[in-house]
């Protein structure tokens, strides 16, 4: 079931003045987002990029961007060789004045390298959220917002720093920054 949100009546005296949204453009803008979302799910990757009217991805938790179709497609066709069976589950969209915002989960095996790393055969799941910017009704790429901690602790390639596993992959993999940490924080105990 997917939830819409909008700035109804019992919101808008903590947001000032409500906003005046042109039915037909919200419409026309979720039929853009669906459809893009639906051809990537489907894995037909031109047919995902052709509701672009810029073609560009920003991986806010590498810092990495995919502007124009033929990066774009190459990280599409990347993850699908990755997570053949990936498949993006969106559950609210929300709408603003130039943007819709979609939370939804990742799902997928990995089944071939991704990013180097090779396939674990572990399955993943883990949230995401997705900012589609529009100009009217031109849909002018996304941003993507994951953690990339969890997508990698569900890969088995790290670890909870919270557990004791975590604590001992920690120490062993970063005893100087460790020490380092350790070190300045006795100087500060001393000092105070």
């Amino acid at each position: 079931m997917i939830k819409h949100a909008l700035l109804d009546s019992r919101w808008r005296p903590l947001y000032g003045r409500p906003v005046a949204f042109d039915e037909h453009l919200r419409k026309r803008r979720e039929e853009i987002c669906l459809g893009h979302m639906q051809a990537e799910n489907a894995h037909r990757f031109d047919e995902a990029i052709a509701f672009f009217a810029r073609p560009r991805y920003e991986m806010v938790a590498t810092g990495e961007i995919y502007d124009g179709a033929g990066p774009l497609g190459g990280l599409m066709q990347e993850n699908v060789t990755a997570f053949p069976d990936f498949h993006f589950d969106h559950t609210h969209l929300h709408h603003s004045d130039d943007a819709i915002v979609v939370e939804g989960s990742f799902r997928g095996s990995h089944e071939g390298t991704w990013r180097g790393l090779p396939a674990t055969g572990r399955r993943v799941d883990f949230p995401m959220l997705i900012v589609f910017p529009f100009e009217g009704e031109r849909m002018m790429g996304e941003r993507i917002y994951f953690d990339l901690s969890t997508a990698l602790r569900q890969l088995g390639v790290a670890r909870d720093p919270n557990t004791v596993v975590g604590k001992i992959t920690m120490v062993l993999n970063h005893p100087i920054t460790l020490a380092r940490a350790l070190l300045r924080r006795t100087q500060r105990r001393r000092r105070h």
